[in-house]
């Protein structure tokens, strides 16, 4: 038996759920998410609280079970208040600024980086090193967040990158010196 799959989902108020069959479209003051449950899973309502019920006890689909109650929540949760991703931009002249919607980075390129607004997902900066990813979509937004980590990774030898709040970073001794003030060579 899936723990996850039978929990309860608690449906606020302010978020309105449509369920066609196997289509459910749930909307909230942040957007709209639309997921599809597989065959052998079945969405049932009661008042504002939803539970997912499965058809058989295979393994395949106890696996769905817990996943697709998990997607629910993260698309009620998700509407309701949106997910947030924080990254920081740490090095010498490296910096982030908002130009319109989009990001521009500075980060030692002879060029800036321009990253472009994705539709769901709202940027903010704050100082000119620190940026916040939002969204509704969970798995949008932590997928965004990585696709600007990558823009510069954070250097092994002296940290310096894109790296998420609070991530910490393993740094590399860097070459030691061999008999330095010796005349040894």
């Amino acid at each position: 038996m899936s723990k996850i799959g039978e929990k309860i989902v608690s449906v606020p108020n302010t978020v309105t759920i449509e369920i066609s069959g196997q289509n459910i479209n749930i909307k909230g003051k942040e957007g709209e998410i639309k997921l599809t449950l597989p065959e052998k899973l079945k969405i049932v309502r009661e008042e504002n609280k939803l539970k997912i019920v499965r058809s058989n006890d295979d393994k395949k689909t106890k696996s769905w079970h817990g996943l697709y109650r998990q997607l629910i929540f993260n698309a009620v949760t998700g509407v309701e208040t949106p997910w947030t991703k924080r990254l920081e931009v740490v090095g010498t002249g490296f910096n982030v600024k908002m130009q319109g919607e989009d990001l521009v980075f500075k980060i030692g390129y002879s060029h800036p980086v321009l990253y472009k607004k994705i539709p769901g997902i709202k940027f903010k900066t704050e100082g000119n090193n620190k940026v916040i990813v939002a969204g509704a979509d969970k798995q949008l937004v932590g997928e965004v967040a990585y696709q600007i980590k990558i823009i510069r990774k954070p250097d092994v030898y002296k940290g310096k990158g894109i790296k998420y709040e609070g991530e910490k970073l393993r740094i590399k001794p860097g070459k030691k010196a061999k008999g330095a003030g010796t005349g040894v060579a």
